[in-house]
This record gives structure tokens, C-alpha cells and sequence, in this order.
């Protein structure tokens, strides 16, 4: 059996641009597909569903619902905190589902992207309840942001491949909000250390000013909604709204 991966690299250079990466789709030997992301060294291949590295750690989809079954069976559930396994392999699926995300992103599968950053979101969110000490914490609400940005640009782009840029519009907008909101809650908690990622609220900005331009969006149904309650036309918001909860039902 060869052992080398010689013929998966065969035509594939690693000449990445600044930024860029390298992803493509392709069909294993058993016939189920998975993404490969060309590296410097190699490649990584990863599963398109579960776990990347296709595991099941303790016989659940991903650590993080291990994680979560801890607490609910744990006695002492407000008070639990994780251990240094506990943080160590939390972060192990931290780096795969990254890895995963950005390859999505990569190969414009933006529902997949979308939800490999939902689960990371949530993975920091339970890491913010039970982290053992506020650095371990702070280090990974420092990347929540460019999660965010991930997410956002997936929503997005999904949107229009739907052809509605109106939702599109929507999508960068709340994820700004959820940007700025990060943005406060970390300048709050931690003063004196830089923002990171300071340019991705400007970069959304720039992303919904193409999209209105490109597809002549003056207001969107979020914004009219917004303009109504303001005006306290409260006979048009109600409609307003009726018109958003049909759009999401469809």
C-alpha cells in the first residue's frame, strides 16, 4: 500500500496568494466526499460532516456535545469547570473546524461554512461558561470576531446565491451589530490590550454598499421595519413583520 500522497498533490502547486487558500472537493476511494486545503507541506483532508478528523470523542458527534453532556449529568452543574483535557481538546476541535470553515468558505460552500462557524460560536460560548481561568477564556474571545466575520460573510453569500440581496443586506448588517457588540464587550474587559481584527466592521461595510449597488437595494424589509417603528407607524411594522416571518418560512 503506497503511503505517500504524492498523486493527491500531483497538479496541485501550493502557490497561495497572501491570504488565500487552497480547497477543493474530492471523492475518496469508498466513494464519499470530503474537502482537502492545500498547506505549504502537504494538504489536510477532512470529513464534510461530524467531527473534521471524522472521530466521535466518547461516542458523540463532537466534543463539544461531550462537553455539554458533562455538565448535564454533573451534579455540582453551576460550579463545574473545565479541566486541562478538558481544555486541550476543546481547542483541538477549534483548530479542525477553523480549518474546515475557512475550506468552505474556499470552495463556496457558504451553508456548510455557515454551520461549521455556528458550531465554533457555540463552542466559545460554553468555553466563556466553564474556561478554568479568564486567560484561557480571553484567548479564544479574541478570534470570536473573525468567527463572526466567517459567519457572516457565509450568510451573505448564501443569500444572493438565492437571489435575495435584500436578506443578504440583512445578514451583513446583523453580523456588524454582532461585531460591534464583541467589540465593546472586549475593549470593556480588556482596556489595555489592542483590538483585534479593528478593520472587519469596515470590510462588512463595504461588503453592503456593493450589494445595494449591485442589485439597486435602497431599503431592505429590517430597514423599513427599523423606519416604521421610529415614525411609530405601528400599523406598518406590524405588516413589516408579518412579511419577515413569511420570508423566513420560505
Amino acid at each position: 500500500m503506497r503511503r505517500d500522497i504524492d498523486e493527491a498533490l500531483n497538479g496541485w502547486p501550493y502557490e497561495a496568494e497572501a491570504g488565500e487558500i487552497l480547497a477543493r472537493e474530492v471523492k475518496a476511494r469508498d466513494g464519499r466526499m470530503v474537502i482537502q486545503v492545500r498547506i505549504e507541506l502537504g494538504l489536510l483532508q477532512m470529513e464534510q460532516d461530524g467531527r473534521p478528523d471524522g472521530l466521535r470523542p466518547h461516542g458523540f458527534a463532537t466534543y463539544l456535545e461531550y462537553l455539554r453532556h458533562r455538565v448535564a449529568s454533573s451534579s455540582r452543574a453551576r460550579s463545574w469547570t473545565m479541566s486541562q483535557t478538558h481544555c486541550a481538546e476543546a481547542d483541538r476541535e477549534f483548530i479542525q473546524f477553523f480549518h474546515r470553515r475557512v475550506g468552505w468558505l474556499a470552495v463556496q460552500r457558504f451553508d456548510k461554512a455557515l454551520r461549521d462557524a455556528d458550531h465554533t460560536l457555540a463552542l466559545m460560548d460554553f468555553v466563556a461558561d466553564y474556561g478554568p481561568t479568564a486567560e484561557y477564556i480571553s484567548s479564544h474571545e479574541r478570534l470570536r470576531g473573525l468567527v463572526l466575520f466567517h459567519r457572516t460573510q457565509a450568510a451573505a453569500a448564501l443569500a444572493l446565491e438565492h437571489r435575495k440581496p435584500d436578506e443578504a443586506i440583512d445578514a451583513v448588517q446583523e453580523g456588524s451589530e454582532a461585531l460591534s457588540e464583541h467589540e465593546k464587550d472586549w475593549i470593556s474587559e480588556n482596556p489595555e490590550d489592542e483590538l483585534p481584527n479593528a478593520s472587519l466592521i469596515e470590510q462588512l461595510d463595504l461588503v453592503a454598499g456593493e450589494i445595494r449597488k449591485n442589485f439597486a437595494v435602497e431599503k431592505t424589509l429590517r430597514e423599513q421595519l427599523d423606519e416604521a417603528v421610529a415614525d411609530e407607524d405601528y400599523e406598518k411594522a406590524a405588516r413589516l413583520r408579518d412579511q419577515i416571518k413569511a420570508r423566513a418560512r420560505r
